[in-house]
């Protein structure tokens, strides 16, 4: 019907208009902090470290915090979740008060403000288990806040894997857990390293929580027991403190940049992995 045509095509172009201003907003911000802070990127910013509060020098120790931060809580997680999720998928019965309980846990967690993780985590870990302001409060405190996400993903990829799989290969003698080890986890390799990727994402934007549990040392970390500035926070520090405008843009040009690669990474690693998956 006529009608009906009308209303297809203007939903249509509804959706379109809907997702062009999304594109919009997002070339808007990025292309923003590349004007601003193209202009600092060059090897010095990023080989040197921060001097005079960060008000000159470059970012050299906030990415090795970064990497510090990141790397470990990722270490801490992802056995973490994707061990959950094998549970849930595998083990658990659907229907138990158990089950229930830890994806009620899992859903609460991905909701909770990253503020309150910082709270917790200088509470917990800083004080109460004097870890103090260091890499480990930092990454331990990150860990909790990215296992919802990796635990719901690799959920979402072991529910992809067919269960005619797990079938033929208890019925050819396999026991569960080789079932599991073989042929499950291999499936669901390319959700499972999605998730992670964007658990990483995730853990490099993050500001709060760092800011409470790893510190704003500058200095370079040597081991997880040191302090450490994430760029993120340094980002923050330097900004609302009016301490250099230019660096702060620097900074977050590089954010940026080396969050939509793990973006990117996160949406081609289910086409790159799916063979080996599949």
């Amino acid at each position: 019907m006529p009608g009906t045509r009308i209303g297809e095509k203007a939903l249509t172009c509804l959706l379109y208009l809907s997702a062009l201003i999304i594109i919009g907003i997002l070339l808007a911000v990025v292309g923003y902090i590349v004007y601003k802070g193209l202009a600092m990127i060059n090897l010095d910013f990023i080989m040197q470290a921060p001097r005079r509060a960060g008000k000159e020098g470059g970012i050299s120790s906030t990415i090795v915090g970064t990497l510090y931060l990141t790397v470990l809580s990722l270490a801490i997680a992802a056995p973490l979740g994707v061990g959950t999720a094998i549970h849930l998928e595998e083990y658990a019965q659907k229907e138990s008060y158990f089950a229930y309980l830890v994806t009620l846990t899992a859903e609460t967690l991905a909701a909770i403000p990253s503020i309150i993780y910082g709270l917790f985590g200088f509470v917990f870990f800083v004080i109460y288990l004097k870890l103090g302001w260091s890499i480990w409060s930092g990454s331990l405190t990150l860990a909790i806040m990215v296992w919802p996400t990796i635990t719901r993903t690799a959920q979402e990829a072991i529910l992809s894997v067919p269960r005619e799989y797990r079938e033929n290969s208890l019925a050819l003698g396999a026991s569960k857990w080789q079932t599991i080890r073989k042929i499950v986890i291999p499936a669901a390799i390319p959700g499972i390293v999605t998730g992670m990727i964007l658990a990483l994402g995730r853990a490099i934007g993050e500001t709060a929580a760092v800011l409470l549990t790893a510190g704003t040392s500058l200095g370079m970390p040597l081991s997880p027991a040191d302090p450490a500035r994430s760029m993120s926070v340094h980002l923050y520090m330097l900004a609302m403190e009016g301490l250099s405008m230019e660096r702060a843009f620097g900074t977050a040009f590089l954010i940026i940049i080396l969050l939509l690669f793990i973006n990117y990474l996160a949406n081609r690693s289910m086409s790159f992995l799916s063979h080996n998956g599949g």
